[in-house]
């Protein structure tokens, strides 16, 4: 399976990444300023919230943005209304890299969750030296403690952990290790098929004070209207947006009701 091969490429990078720095020397070093509110930028009364995401490649997909500039979509983002954006920085199969998160950041002014397979808590401290705001922990990855340590790692940095689900037992686990920030996505991790119903299935499962965020195959106002309506706070949009020829008029179309 692809998402089997995605973590045994991260465990060797978490590898590399101990061999050469301890998770107290990185704690040492991280910034002083406190995180933006990543979550609390999503909640609106009148429409859904929008992170919009900069992705180069994907596994299922391959290049997609062929003249790919962190700057220019960070700044499109921006200025099309986005309220926080997601940036991928797994570099082994999405062609992601560390920088492009601070760049994004430092372009934009918005929260920025640090979109990678998170299955080491050196990587939440790393990420937070990099200038995230949230963290991505998918839950089919990761053990019951390891969401509940992870999670816990991520707020005593001051960020936010959005914890991400695909069926019915992973929404159980999410609940029973204390989730309030929860994104459901359409795409099965272990073929990336896309099932749109999956968000409109999984979203009664969980009480309205969790916080859901519809992820993926996420393409017209239809799309978005449909997780609106199933009970979605907002959506993670990326491919779409990265392949759009017009971000203002793609986010637009996106977010009205």
């Amino acid at each position: 399976m692809i998402l089997d091969d995605i973590v045994a490429a991260t465990r060797k990078r978490v590898t590399l990444l101990k061999e050469n720095q301890t998770l107290i020397q990185l704690e040492n070093r991280l910034p002083q300023e406190t995180p933006r509110p990543f979550k609390a930028a999503l909640r609106h009364e009148s429409r859904l919230g929008l992170i919009a995401e900069i992705k180069r490649a994907s596994p299922s997909k391959g290049l997609i943005a062929p003249d790919f500039s962190v700057e220019k979509m960070a700044a499109q983002y921006r200025d099309g209304g986005a309220d926080c954006l997601s940036v991928l920085t797994e570099p082994d199969f999405f062609q992601g890299h560390d920088a492009y998160l601070c760049q994004a950041r430092d372009v934009s002014g918005l929260p920025v969750l640090r979109k990678d397979f998170v299955i080491d808590a050196i990587q939440i401290a790393e990420a937070r030296l990099l200038g995230a705001d949230c963290i991505l922990l998918i839950v089919s990855i990761l053990r019951d403690w390891e969401i509940r340590a992870f999670k816990a790692a991520a707020h005593r940095y001051g960020m936010d952990a959005l914890v991400e689900i695909h069926d019915e037992s992973e929404a159980q686990r999410a609940l029973a290790n204390g989730c309030d920030f929860v994104g459901i996505n359409n795409r099965d991790l272990k073929n990336f098929a896309v099932d749109m119903t999956t968000t409109e299935r999984l979203r009664p499962l969980l009480p309205p004070s969790v916080t859901v965020v519809g992820e993926s195959g996420i393409v017209t106002r239809g799309d978005a209207n449909l997780l609106r309506s199933c009970g979605a706070d907002a959506i993670l949009v990326g491919e779409s947006l990265m392949k759009s020829g017009d971000v203002g008029a793609s986010i637009k179309e996106l977010l009205e009701v």
